[in-house]
């Protein structure tokens, strides 16, 4: 299998990580931005689009900054080479979308957390009430061997940053659960005292017909906490992703739990793109279109 990268950065290196699990014949071929950037084992490197596209590989990863998207998206758009695209899939819905003559597939690995999936499986039928989500982690310890934190495109709003983009798995999951809402309001602020220019702090509110879902995001929490509550008539479940269990908080009853930690959705995600990448007619899953429409819910 060969594979060309665009953004040899850490979050491709997780999806390299995954391929080789997968795969240990994997070859890869890096767009980089000038001869002489570090070389990195196993991987070779190209220095302009039409050399990487001339390796004809079976599928090309777009994880350059967000920003940076777009331009590389359209750049490829009549290739016909498959597009692995780390989230989000643009900073902007300024632009129209791209019309990609191949299969699109846009990175979000929490649809492949196991509690996550139970949770899909089980919510057939079931009245919901009210629906609460929240993220809250530390900005400075996400990449702790970067020299300066307030340099990497999170911190930055040029950079397609801020965490109402940046974390944009809740939102995705939340549409991949419940669907497209009705209405959405939102609000945006700084309010920490991480100084940057990055939003720091997101409030979500989405209307469904029956029930809303409500969603807090911010970059300043020192205790990570991830979770997303479900009311139903008679139960609140309770999903705590960082532990990948499901609990019913009425009864105290542990619902489900898993042994898969969150690396592992890398492998798994991977290998659902790659079945659907090789089975034709496979359905698609998280289009660069459906994407898209997610994009609009954070950003409209």
């Amino acid at each position: 299998m060969k594979v060309g990268i665009i953004g040899l950065g850490s979050i491709a290196r997780k999806h390299i990580a995954a391929l080789r699990s997968i795969d240990p014949h994997t070859q890869f071929w890096a767009l980089r931005h000038r001869p002489g950037s570090p070389v990195t084992p196993g991987i070779s490197d190209l220095y302009t689009l039409p050399d990487l596209v001339a390796v004809r590989p079976d599928f090309i990863i777009i994880s350059n900054p967000t920003a940076a998207h777009y331009e590389t998206v359209n750049a490829l758009a009549s290739s016909g080479i498959p597009l692995f695209i780390e989230k989000p899939v643009f900073d902007s819905i300024t632009h129209p979308l791209p019309q990609v003559q191949g299969m699109t597939y846009v990175a979000c690995n929490l649809r492949f957390l196991d509690s996550l999936r139970w949770v899909k499986q089980h919510l057939t039928n079931r009245s919901i009430n009210e629906v609460n989500v929240y993220c809250g982690s530390y900005l400075p310890e996400w990449r702790p061997q970067a020299p300066d934190w307030r340099k990497i495109y999170s911190a930055n709003r040029d950079m397609g940053g801020g965490v109402h983009i940046d974390l944009i798995h809740e939102i995705d999951y939340v549409y991949w659960l419940f669907g497209a809402p009705q209405k959405v309001h939102k609000t945006f602020r700084n309010v920490s005292s991480l100084q940057i220019d990055a939003w720091d702090y997101a409030n979500y509110c989405l209307e469904y017909p029956t029930f809303a879902v409500s969603i807090v995001l911010n970059y300043y929490r020192r205790d990570y906490r991830r979770t997303l509550e479900i009311l139903l008539d008679d139960a609140t479940w309770q999903v705590d992703l960082a532990k990948n269990t499901v609990c019913n908080l009425t009864t105290g009853q542990l619902l489900f739990e898993s042994q898969q930690r969150f690396p592992e959705t890398y492998e798994a995600q991977m290998h659902d793109f790659l079945h659907r990448m090789h089975t034709k007619h496979s359905e698609p899953f998280n289009t660069i279109a459906e994407a898209y429409d997610v994009l609009r819910i954070c950003l409209e």
